[in-house]
Order: structure tokens, then sequence, then C-alpha cells
């Protein structure tokens, strides 16, 4: 199930990378610093019907890695278990009857 997280990366990744980059480096002010960055990455994946189907699955894994984020502002890296439980639960989405054609 990598093609999950390759169509993220393949439709969003640039979206993604300077979002990450701005939160790391931006460690004690990222949620305003990086919000508009955030909002970009939230319109590319929202867009993608494949990454609709992932965010609705993993719904649960993705709040509660926002919420983390929220609860730890200045350590954002204190977030990677969630991370990892959302692209573990990204893994198994099944796939196979939407269009990935877009």
């Amino acid at each position: 199930m990598q093609a999950a997280l390759d169509i993220t990366t393949k439709y969003c990744r640039k979206e993604m990378e300077e979002y990450g980059s701005c939160v790391a480096f931006n460690p004690s002010t990222w949620q305003q610093t990086c919000h508009e960055l955030k909002m970009k990455v939230a319109q590319c994946t929202s867009s993608h019907p494949v990454i609709q189907k992932i965010r609705q699955d993993c719904s649960k894994e993705f709040v509660a890695f926002e919420r983390c984020l929220r609860d730890n502002q200045d350590k954002p890296a204190s977030c990677s278990p969630h991370v990892d439980r959302f692209l573990g639960c990204a893994e198994t989405v099944d796939l196979s009857s939407v269009d990935q054609s877009s």
C-alpha cells in the first residue's frame, strides 16, 4: 500500500517539504509562522481523491497528530510517533475503489 504515500508525495511534495522546513526552523513560532504553508498542504491534499480517502479512513490518527502538534507547539518533534501511526494507517487504506488518475 505504498501507493497512498507515493501519491501524497507526488502531488504535494513541494508543499509538504516547505511546511516541514518551516516547522523545523521555527520551533517556538511555527503555529503562526507556518500557518499559510499548512493551509497550502491542506488545500493540496484535500483536492486529490486518493488523499481524501486516506484522510477519511485515518481521520482518528490525523486528528491525534494535529492535537499533539497543538499541545506541543514548542517541541513538534515529540509528535513523530503520531506521524508514524498516521502513515501506518495510510499504508492499510484500500484504494482499489478510488480513481487515481487525477
